[in-house]
């Protein structure tokens, strides 16, 4: 067995990465340690990098076609994985999660209908939509006294007996919260949108990153009602710190949805991957791929155990909320007793930290700093320090 060194210092420089390279046009300063975009500072493992290498010294780069195993690796991966039985004709590529979330809505929402989020929420479900010129309607999650939160099914149900309500957008784990959501969960999700004709999209981009014992549900897999009236998205991108490849894919178990998407996709050629897409995935779908996995997820939850540590020891005023799923933690910032500005404020210009803004995923962000642990630890104490001596602590 491999040993994965996840402390392991990695430069970016050179490499025209997002989480550097936008920081001025997002923050208004480039000068700021950068823990806000999700992807994690950690290499490729090794084994993808060499399967595309092994691709680059044919060089040839022409038309392709999507090899079988790719199909079959997702298969097994699923069953192996997460207990689906996944059906290869259920299966297609797409472009990204985001796109394919507005490739949903072009399809089956029309202009004059309605999309349902559940903030706070990763923002692209709200903006694909009111980009799209589709009404966004909000289900808020219900925030409980111990710091979890819950849906407001009451509220679910009364938005989506709305006949122009036709979309809900399901994060599944979520973002930026790191909710998996309980079987018990889904399935009223699904009882409530069957119900009243509502089409499902499950984005399940953190499914293979539960942590500290949780598990994932595949929305689809928790009922034959789930399963009829909804679209799932995954992806190796997030776990194998692959986005950039963007090799992601749709499960549909409906026929009848199924028909209809996957003729869409296909008319403009939307379900072709590129040459290096299917290769990466290969790649990481494997026995190696998932011992990395657990290497790395085992990191992680070093991470925030020592973030919520620290935070307790040092500045207990912001309480980390402990992720279920993915190296995302939201931090709860509402002790320090500030304006959402001023919090800030605080972060990108005394502290000189990037951090998501709690506040771009709805108004109940307020008070929340979104904080990526997918680095070293050695950065995160750097990181940490430096909010404390903004503080003046």
């Amino acid at each position: 067995m491999n040993f994965y060194d996840f402390d392991y210092p990695v430069d970016r420089t050179g490499s025209a990465d997002f989480k550097h390279g936008a920081l001025k046009r997002t923050f208004g300063r480039d000068d700021l340690l950068p823990l806000w975009v999700a992807d994690m500072d950690f290499l490729t493992p090794q084994f993808i990098t060499d399967a595309l290498r092994h691709r680059l010294d044919h060089s040839l780069f022409g038309y392709t076609m999507t090899p079988p195993e790719l199909w079959e690796r997702i298969i097994a991966w699923e069953k192996d994985r997460h207990g689906w039985d996944v059906k290869r004709e259920w299966l297609d590529f797409v472009a990204g999660i985001v796109k394919g979330i507005g490739m949903v809505v072009n399809v089956f929402v029309k202009e004059d209908e309605k999309v349902l989020i559940q903030p706070p929420v990763y923002h692209p479900f709200r903006l694909v939509p009111q980009a799209l010129h589709r009404e966004v309607v909000f289900n808020p999650l219900v925030e409980k006294a111990d710091g979890s939160y819950e849906m407001d099914f009451e509220e679910l149900d009364r938005l989506t007996s709305d006949p122009k309500t036709v979309l809900m957008i399901l994060c599944n784990p979520h973002n930026p919260i790191g909710i998996t959501w309980s079987p018990d969960t889904l399935r009223e999700v699904a009882r409530i949108c069957t119900k009243n004709h509502v089409l499902v999209v499950s984005d399940e981009i953190h499914c293979d990153m539960a942590i500290f014992g949780n598990v994932h549900h595949p929305f689809a897999s928790v009922s034959e009602e789930a399963a009829n009236c909804s679209i799932t998205f995954q992806a190796p991108s997030k776990t194998f710190n692959i986005a950039g490849i963007v090799s992601s894919f749709t499960v549909v178990p409906n026929p009848e949805i199924r028909s209809r998407f996957f003729g869409w996709l296909e008319a403009s050629e939307f379900d072709e991957p590129q040459l290096f897409a299917p290769i990466a995935t290969i790649a990481a779908y494997t026995p190696e791929g998932d011992e990395w996995r657990r290497q790395m997820l085992k990191y992680v939850e070093g991470n925030i155990l020592f973030t919520e540590q620290w935070f307790k020891d040092n500045l207990p005023q912001i309480k980390p909320i402990r992720p279920q799923a993915s190296f995302l933690v939201w931090l709860d910032c509402r002790g320090l007793g500030m304006k959402h500005k001023e919090l800030t404020d605080l972060f990108v210009n005394k502290a000189r930290l990037a951090l998501n803004d709690g506040a771009v995923f709805g108004p109940q962000g307020d008070g929340f700093m979104r904080l990526n642990v997918g680095t070293q630890r050695a950065v995160l104490k750097q990181a940490f320090t430096s909010l404390k001596e903004a503080l003046g602590q």
